[in-house]
């Protein structure tokens, strides 16, 4: 969705805010794998807790959580309750951000740039 006016407009603080939340709901490693394993199927409690490692009630936790967020939606299948990501926007930035930090074959790992050695130019000191 883009912003009214294009990117050079600041957004309304009330997106900010909304954003900021989102964000902030996704800081848990747990929540952000449970929406991992989201963007690849829907799952219930069971397969969730199976891929995440957590017990049943701790992924209930968090499932409630993102769906107060906004961010999952559930529906009944019989007995069961089976979670889907809310849009795709949250699709495309857990996977941008998790391949953002997960090794690529070939490559140095990936890390945070706070976490890169630095470097000192040659001829410029320092200290």
């Amino acid at each position: 969705m883009a912003a009214a006016g294009g990117r050079d407009e600041d957004p309304p603080t009330q997106a900010l805010e909304m954003a900021a939340a989102a964000f902030a709901m996704l800081s848990s490693a747990v929540r952000l794998h449970i929406v991992w394993a989201l963007t690849q199927q829907e799952c219930g409690v069971s397969e969730l807790t199976r891929r995440v490692g957590c017990t049943p009630q701790a992924v209930s936790q968090h499932l409630a959580k993102l769906k107060l967020a906004g961010i999952v939606r559930v529906r009944r299948e019989g007995r069961n309750h089976v979670y889907a990501l809310s849009d795709r926007s949250i699709d495309a930035m857990a996977v941008l951000m998790i391949e953002r930090f997960s090794p690529h074959p070939a490559a140095e790992p990936a890390g945070p740039p706070w976490t890169a050695p630095l470097v000192k130019s040659p001829g410029r000191r320092t200290g």
